[in-house]
């Protein structure tokens, strides 16, 4: 006879067709791409969501279409690169949709260019978006998930990765660097916070057609990535977030630590 009783077997037997009914997930970068559709996806399954980016205007249109959905979701304006102010959003989330059982860490930058350009400013916009910013947000969350977990049984850490993690692109060095950093720490994290109840996972996805590629200005760069289009059919955001609420629905014995998600057509 199955005896699991975690929140997530319980909550999707009573609702099949909300299986995250009752949990709280916060969302960075959720301005645009894959945070904005794992917000509406997440919400769609019952979550209340908390969607964390700079754009105020983007994040409250984001919140008015979840609310005339039927979900529930908070808009809160945030640089994740200041972590006194994410330390700030993540109390707000605490006093007005409980403990957040869900983090999803999405908000990043992409800036290829060939280390031989020095763009230093770029090197260092990089660390601090796709690892301090990544680091304020566990600072200020690993608390509630933690408490999170102990009273319902369950709680996930997400963190959006890259295949570049793992892959060889040239002139993606620094950016390549800080998403093997993201990919290396969770599989510590994962060690620390399991026992616990807390899954990590890392989510390494390759070509994803999100705002990302806008910011890229190096001319190789942007080849490549235009003459990609021609032979690849680029992955969309709704796919990485039906990835991340299968993730956050399966039941607290299951983990998928890494998930490696590639479009059909990209070898590399």
């Amino acid at each position: 006879m199955n005896t699991e009783t975690s929140a997530t077997s319980s909550t999707s037997a009573k609702y099949p067709d909300r299986p995250l009914d009752g949990r709280v997930a916060v969302i960075t970068g959720a301005s645009s791409g894959i945070g904005e559709a794992s917000a509406e996806h997440l919400a769609s399954l019952g979550a209340k969501v908390a969607v964390l980016a700079r754009r105020a205007d983007r994040l409250d249109e984001l919140a008015a279409r979840i609310g005339k959905d039927g979900g529930s979701a908070v808009a809160i304006t945030v640089d994740v690169t200041d972590a006194e102010a994410v330390q700030s959003a993540a109390d707000r989330v605490a006093e007005e949709l409980g403990a957040a059982d869900l983090l999803l860490n999405n908000a990043g930058v992409m800036l290829p260019a060939p280390v031989e350009e020095l763009r230093q400013d770029q090197w260092q916009r990089q660390i601090d978006l796709n690892v301090s910013g990544l680091m304020n947000a566990i600072g200020a969350f690993t608390p509630q998930l933690l408490r999170a977990a102990a009273e319902r049984g369950v709680a996930d850490l997400i963190n959006t990765s890259s295949s570049a993690a793992r892959n060889l692109y040239p002139n993606f060095a620094v950016y390549s660097g800080t998403k093997a950093f993201v990919s290396h720490l969770s599989k510590h994290l994962r060690s620390e916070l399991g026992p616990k109840k807390v899954r990590v996972s890392a989510i390494e996805p390759g070509i994803v057609g999100t705002e990302l590629q806008d910011h890229v200005t190096d001319p190789g760069a942007n080849a490549w990535l235009e003459g990609s289009k021609e032979t690849v059919d680029w992955l969309r955001s709704e796919d990485i977030a039906e990835i991340v609420a299968f993730i956050a629905s399966r039941p607290l014995r299951v983990n998928l630590p890494e998930v490696f998600i590639m479009p059909t057509a990209q070898t590399s």
